[in-house]
């Protein structure tokens, strides 16, 4: 594989990869635990917590499949600092080398920062209002793995408008 594919591209300054490198790693915590609950550990959760979730079971599918997703979602970010996010890989069947179009790029990805922005003021606000059954250590676990979201909407959006302002100066 290229190397050059991980690199980012000339002119990102150390924020933007920090802000972006981040966002790529922010869902890894809570998807750990998600991917424990689909194996049937239950992190300080009685029996009747993990029956509603349907793990181990179905529950487990969705839990696999929302680790996996958030994750794939969240390393999109990269996209934004690296030579990826401007030009199409080659080896991708019909745009390969093609020209990324960056209004589309800064409209999806100003909908995800929003989007997650979002997500994470209402899982702050559904957490502390929760009444989670288990053990006291279990809602602070949950509480410290889901945390980084918070940073998710805020650092995509001033990597996305820092991405709009290096391409639009390109062109």
């Amino acid at each position: 594989m290229n190397t050059t594919t991980f690199r980012s591209v000339p002119g990102v300054p150390g924020w933007a990869k920090s802000a972006a490198h981040t966002v790529a790693l922010v869902n890894v915590p809570s998807g750990l635990w998600r991917l424990g609950l689909a194996a049937g550990i239950p992190f300080g959760l009685p029996q009747s917590e993990m029956d509603v979730m349907m793990t181990p079971g179905w529950g487990s599918l969705y839990l696999v499949f929302l680790a996996v997703f958030s994750e794939a979602v969240a390393f999109l970010a990269l996209g934004l600092i690296q030579p990826w996010g401007e030009t199409w890989p080659r080896w991708l069947p019909f745009v390969g080398g093609k020209p990324v179009s960056a209004r589309k790029v800064v409209v999806v990805s100003s909908l995800g920062a929003l989007a997650t922005t979002i997500y994470g003021g209402l899982f702050v606000y559904t957490t502390f209002n929760a009444e989670l059954a288990g053990e006291p250590w279990a809602y602070w676990l949950v509480v410290v793995l889901y945390a980084p979201l918070l940073l998710w909407g805020p650092l995509l959006a001033a990597v996305t408008w820092h991405y709009h302002r290096r391409r639009a100066q390109g062109s």
